[in-house]
């Protein structure tokens, strides 16, 4: 935990925003370029905790975005996939990893609710959009004794980060508290 919390502190999300620089600081979620945003600080570093990440983790994280999440996601486990629907988004996502010297990402445009069967199965799987149901192929593509963590729509409309743990074949969910963010975009 005191390594997250060092890099929570170190990491500049400047690094990360195009416009609105000046509310980089400040913990609340941003907008970025297509209509997307870039969750809260917090709300990065809380979902990280949440997966218990180590060196031997293969992460699968939908939603590129900025990169600001994918950095984090990086820093704690061994190799990290990510998929973004828009091509610019995942340029310049790109672009901002690569020069913050992260190695071990792979980076995929294409529709995340499918994921990234070819190199399933993964330890962890975070999204970083709402989903209107289950998210049932990311689950598929998760190892047993893995975790996936994701924001969804509950009874109310609003939205809940939901903690998926996959024993075999058997899903336990929690519900863990209440999130905004952004849609999830599909083809």
């Amino acid at each position: 935990m005191k390594e997250l919390i060092r890099f929570y502190e170190q990491l500049d999300r400047k690094l990360f925003i195009d416009g609105t620089k000046e509310f980089a600081d400040m913990n609340s979620a941003l907008h970025i370029e297509c209509g997307q945003t870039t969750p809260t600080p917090t709300t990065v570093m809380f979902m990280t905790k949440m997966l218990e990440l180590d060196k031997s983790c293969k992460v699968l994280e939908i939603g590129t975005g900025s990169g600001y999440n994918a950095a984090f996601l990086a820093e704690f486990s061994k190799e990290l996939f990510t998929v973004e629907i828009i091509p610019k988004l995942m340029e310049k996502a790109r672009n901002r990893l690569q020069r913050l010297g992260y190695t071990n990402i792979r980076y995929k445009t294409g529709d995340g609710g499918e994921g990234w069967p070819e190199y399933a199965p993964y330890d962890r799987i975070v999204v970083t959009a709402s989903a209107e149901h289950e998210p049932v192929n990311l689950l598929e593509q998760l190892k047993p004794k893995g975790i996936l963590i994701s924001p969804a729509h509950n009874e109310t409309g609003r939205q809940d980060l939901v903690m998926y743990c996959k024993d075999g074949k058997k899903i336990e969910t929690y519900r863990i508290r209440g999130v905004r963010f952004v849609p999830m975009t599909r083809k």
